[in-house]
């Protein structure tokens, strides 16, 4: 039952994108009503939020920016190595990549803080991850700019590289619900 309510809901909210409906308020509230179990604690803005253009570190150790991923939409989760429920919150991250990670879409992941990247990489090894980059923010600058205060946080950007939600707390990413989001957010882009 839960599913065939996303499906009308997300096909509700897809036929109105291709109408071009002007009710950027309605479709927060469509995807507001997409929203449970873990997921009813996303907060969806009712106006898109600019990001700080701060440099993080690349699994590589080149500098990256948020503005590397414009032109996606993008799940973006701020963790450590030490964090319990980063741990748990991880692998449905990943699976959440693998369901939908492609050209329009990208799960991000960045270690804020003291995460060696020799720790990190055994974090990731340990959990079975694979699919998701090893980024790191050594000195918490970019998550102080955004506002993160604990972990894991989780933003989602828009195409244009803006804040339109943001989870605190771990959360299910491959759940009905998250799945259901992520994909009405996907339908209602451009």
């Amino acid at each position: 039952m839960k599913r065939c309510l996303a499906i009308v809901l997300y096909m509700g909210l897809a036929l109105g994108a291709n109408l071009a409906t002007p009710a950027a308020a309605a479709d927060i509230a469509a995807v507001a009503a997409l929203r449970e179990g873990h997921m009813k604690k996303l907060v969806l803005h009712d106006t898109p939020r600019p990001v700080p253009l701060t440099e993080f570190e690349r699994a590589d150790g080149t500098p990256g920016t948020l503005a590397d991923y414009r032109g996606q939409h993008v799940v973006l989760n701020f963790w450590a190595t030490w964090c319990a429920p980063c741990r748990a919150e991880m692998p449905t991250l990943a699976r959440l990549q693998t369901e939908m990670g492609g050209g329009a879409f990208s799960v991000v992941t960045i270690a804020t803080g003291r995460n060696p990247p020799p720790a990190m990489k055994k974090f990731f090894d340990d959990i079975g991850i694979t699919n998701l980059p090893l980024h790191r923010d050594p000195r918490s600058a970019l998550a102080r700019e955004m506002g993160v205060l604990g972990l894991p946080v989780t933003v989602i950007l828009d195409p244009e590289g803006n804040e339109i939600a943001r989870l605190t707390g771990d959360a299910d990413w491959d759940s009905e619900s998250a799945l259901a989001i992520i994909g009405a957010l996907l339908g209602t882009a451009g």
